[in-house]
C-alpha cells in the first residue's frame, strides 16, 4: 500500500492547481488519512487581509478526497458533495488540513477532515461524500 500513497502523493502535488497556484502544499497519505499542508502567503487572502474561504474548502477537500483515495486502488474517486463550516480566519503560517475517512461501502465513502492553523487551533472543518468513478488509476491520470 506504501507505493499506492507514494503515488496518489505524486498525483496531488503534479496537479496543475498544485503546481500553477499553490506552490508551497504538502501531503501525506496513510491509510484512510491524509494531511494537507499549505503556507499562507497574500496571494491566497480576500479584501479584509485573511485567507479566502475558497482556500479553507480545497485544503478541507483534498484532505477528505485523499483520505479515501488511500483505500481505493483501482479507480480516481470523485467528490460528489462536501460541507465546510469556517471558525476562525487566518493570515499567516502554516495550515493543515487533516483527512479521514468515517463511512465506507461497495461505491460511496463518507470522510471528514479538520483544518489547523500553525498553532494546532481549529480554524475549519468539513465533511463530504465520495464515489467510485469508471476512470482507472493510470499514469496518464499522474498516478506514477
Amino acid at each position: 500500500m506504501d507505493q499506492h500513497y507514494t503515488k496518489l502523493e505524486r498525483m496531488y502535488l503534479g496537479a496543475n492547481v498544485n503546481t500553477q497556484i499553490f506552490d508551497t502544499t504538502t501531503v501525506c497519505i496513510t491509510e484512510k488519512t491524509a494531511e494537507i499542508g499549505l503556507t499562507i502567503t497574500d496571494k491566497y487572502f480576500h479584501a479584509l487581509g485573511a485567507t479566502h474561504g475558497s482556500i479553507y474548502f480545497k485544503l478541507l477537500d483534498d484532505a477528505a478526497f485523499f483520505a479515501v483515495s488511500s483505500i481505493v486502488t483501482d479507480v480516481f474517486v470523485l467528490t460528489t458533495s462536501f460541507n465546510i463550516n469556517l471558525i476562525r480566519p487566518v493570515s499567516s503560517g502554516k495550515i493543515k488540513a487533516i483527512g479521514k475517512v468515517g463511512f465506507e461501502s461497495k461505491n460511496l465513502y463518507t470522510a471528514e477532515s479538520t483544518l489547523f492553523n500553525e498553532s494546532g487551533k481549529e480554524i475549519g472543518f468539513g465533511t463530504g461524500n465520495f464515489a467510485k468513478s469508471k476512470i482507472a488509476l493510470t499514469e496518464e491520470i499522474g498516478y506514477k
